[in-house]
């Protein structure tokens, strides 16, 4: 079966109405995001294929140092492992980390000719909220991010899967996930962009297959 495009459909900027789809994944002290270490961040940028079908860069990843007077809940220590002491962490200040991450978001924001980035998370309003606060206190002014907006793949995949708890939510679609590398910042963001990538692709199948078979022009 041949499948006509639909050039609008196979821009990343068309696609998502001039925004850039970035998967971000924190791990943190807490979930205060005023009170609460940032400690790990990473991020998944995406690209797009000829056909409109989108797929996850390699992951761009920081350990953070915690911020001065950072309240850390050794109960959030015991779920994610990570030890914030260590030197071999090779942990970023706040402002360090930031650069690293949105460096890599802005060049794909001038690749795919976006206007803003637009964070997708696993419960999105929690890595928002504490990428928000780290960018409030260090004073940066060159956040790539949508202040407010974001993509949840909770909300997505429970349309899509009836699943909202991640790791059942990727095995649903297909992915495997191993319980035992959870609450590592690059490896939940990794899955996360597996998760978002096949429901969006999901959806651009059913579209092309309705043109193709139905007549229907949908976008």
């Amino acid at each position: 079966m041949e499948i006509t495009n639909n050039s609008m459909a196979n821009r990343l900027s068309d696609r998502f109405r001039g925004f850039l789809p970035v998967i971000v994944d924190v791990e943190t002290g807490g979930f205060d995001d005023q009170r609460d270490a940032l400690l790990e961040i990473a991020a998944v940028t995406l690209g797009m294929d000829q056909e409109g079908f989108i797929h996850p860069h390699p992951a761009v990843f920081a350990h953070v140092e915690p911020f001065p007077g950072a309240n850390i809940d050794p109960r959030s220590l015991e779920i994610t492992g990570i030890d914030p002491d260590n030197p071999l962490r090779g942990a970023m200040n706040e402002r360090a980390a930031l650069d690293h991450i949105f460096k890599t978001v802005r060049e794909s924001l001038r690749e795919h000719d976006c206007l803003r980035a637009i964070l997708v998370g696993h419960n999105a309003s929690f890595d928002l909220g504490f990428l928000n606060a780290a960018v409030e206190r260090t004073g940066h002014k060159r956040n790539p991010f949508h202040p407010f907006s974001t993509f949840d793949t909770v909300t997505l995949s429970g349309l899509a899967y009836g699943q909202t708890v991640l790791s059942k939510a990727v095995q649903a679609s297909g992915h495997p996930f191993d319980a035992r590398e959870a609450h590592s910042a690059i490896y939940d963001a990794e899955r996360t962009a597996e998760l978002f990538c096949t429901i969006v692709n999901r959806w651009r199948r059913l579209e092309l297959f309705e043109r193709e078979h139905i007549g229907l022009d949908v976008l």
